[in-house]
């Protein structure tokens, strides 16, 4: 699942799909010229690439050993995984996919084997260095005239697995496991969505230390935006220094900015924009820390806000703390779109999705969208240490929008954000 990164960069260009976060990164710094230097509050900000701390092997071990346990309470003889963030999540391994079959295969017991083109095999075992298994992992390689897909079976078998049902990571091209499928008929391929998001959904402490750092330095980049922007500055210039300050701070990211009747589009557009005096402006994404992702929104006036902004701002705000107070273990993911969404229809935003057009959050840590995702009627319940984010909006097509976001952990009495939440629209940072 392709995010609003890889989609549309803030200069309004489309983006190659499978552009690395790196990339996209660069090609947002890229948007307006870098001759002027950066502002000062952005030089203040420090390189906080020493602060984090990569995953271990024996975390990886872990979630294994958690993925081969929900296998088996799944009726899953074996999960299936190509280039993306489940593989990076169990492996370490980064692999982008392409028309060529790579792919490593979970069992429900025993070790992980993988699928590679013969050429890529050194590469392959360079990256599994550090996966569990390691370098005695099995490698089944294929030249380029023959059929790759007979080999998943084959390594299969090769465990005394000859038929059963193969989960299917959501991330693996269709090709792949239509391939498979012709190749495997003993198999029943199915969701492999109660593994990987059964084990990625609920994070580790040392994924929460990863995420506090991404959301933090995302802050502080956005902090400096804000003591930037004068009035005739272009959101295309915002989104060059929010590119260059991530890179200064350590990490790849970048930003959307949009301005006064672009706010009314959650995602907003790709058009040229110019900040003026009293000119609403909402700032949204993050940055990625060893793979773990921020996503927080900010909207603020450069200026004298209005009445009608700040009365916005304020409805917003109690949604958004109505969202937090009714996260907790054991409550439905809908209810907590629930509680944001009454206190915005009840204000005369509504009914329904008429002004508060999307759900209240989502899933986050990997990928900036994730399961599970906080929208209605949803029951699945909350569990403590999953992570989302919290960001009600009131969107009024034509005139303004407002959108508040933070990250959100579950706590095992409660949740709590990883951010302070945005006082007003005037001051849109604590003190």
């Amino acid at each position: 699942m392709l995010n609003r990164r890889q989609f549309v960069s803030a200069s309004g260009l489309l983006l190659p799909a499978l552009a690395s976060p790196a990339a996209l990164a660069q090609s947002a710094s890229q948007s307006a010229p870098q001759s002027a230097p950066l502002p000062a509050p952005f030089l203040q900000l420090p390189d906080r690439g020493s602060e984090a701390q990569p995953i271990t092997l024996t975390e990886r071990e872990q979630r294994y050993e958690r993925a081969q346990q929900l296998m088996r309470s799944n009726n899953l003889d074996a999960i299936v995984l190509a280039g993306g963030s489940s593989l990076v999540y169990f492996t370490g391994m980064h692999w982008w996919n392409s028309e060529r079959l790579f792919v490593c295969v979970l069992p429900r017991a025993g070790a992980p084997f993988y699928v590679a083109p013969a050429f890529e095999e050194e590469r392959a075992r360079a990256l599994m260095q550090n996966a569990p298994g390691g370098k005695f992992s099995r490698v089944y390689t294929w030249q380029e005239n023959e059929n790759p897909y007979a080999l998943i079976p084959r390594g299969l078998a090769e465990i005394n697995i000859r038929t059963g049902r193969l989960g299917i990571e959501e991330r693996v091209p269709f090709v792949f496991s239509d391939g498979l499928q012709s190749a495997a008929p003993g198999f029943t391929l199915a969701s492999a969505t109660p593994v990987t998001a059964g084990c990625r959904a609920v994070k580790s402490a040392a994924e929460l230390a990863l995420m506090q750092l991404a959301n933090n330095v995302t802050l502080s980049v956005y902090r400096a935006a804000w003591q930037s922007i004068t009035p005739g500055i272009t959101n295309r210039q915002v989104t060059a220094w929010i590119a260059a300050a991530y890179q200064r701070s350590g990490f790849p990211g970048e930003a959307s900015c949009q301005v006064d009747t672009w706010t009314a589009l959650p995602h907003g557009a790709p058009q040229p924009q110019t900040i003026h005096e009293n000119s609403i402006v909402m700032l949204d994404d993050g940055c990625i820390v060893q793979g773990y992702q921020s996503d927080i929104t900010r909207t603020f006036v450069i200026g004298k806000a209005t009445d009608a902004m700040k009365h916005v701002f304020d409805i917003v705000h109690r949604a958004q703390s109505a969202a937090l107070a009714a996260a907790r273990p054991g409550v439905a993911c809908g209810s907590v779109d629930a509680a944001a969404r009454k206190v915005i229809v009840d204000a005369g935003f509504g009914p329904g999705y008429t002004y508060f057009t999307h759900r209240v959050g989502h899933g986050i840590g990997l990928d900036m969208h994730e399961w599970p995702y906080l929208v209605q009627d949803n029951p699945l319940p909350l569990v403590a240490n999953m992570t989302f984010s919290d960001e009600p909006g009131v969107y009024q097509r034509g005139a303004f929008g407002v959108r508040l976001e933070d990250d959100m952990h579950i706590t095992p009495d409660g949740a709590r954000l990883f951010t302070p939440q945005s006082p007003s629209i005037e001051q849109p940072f604590a003190v």
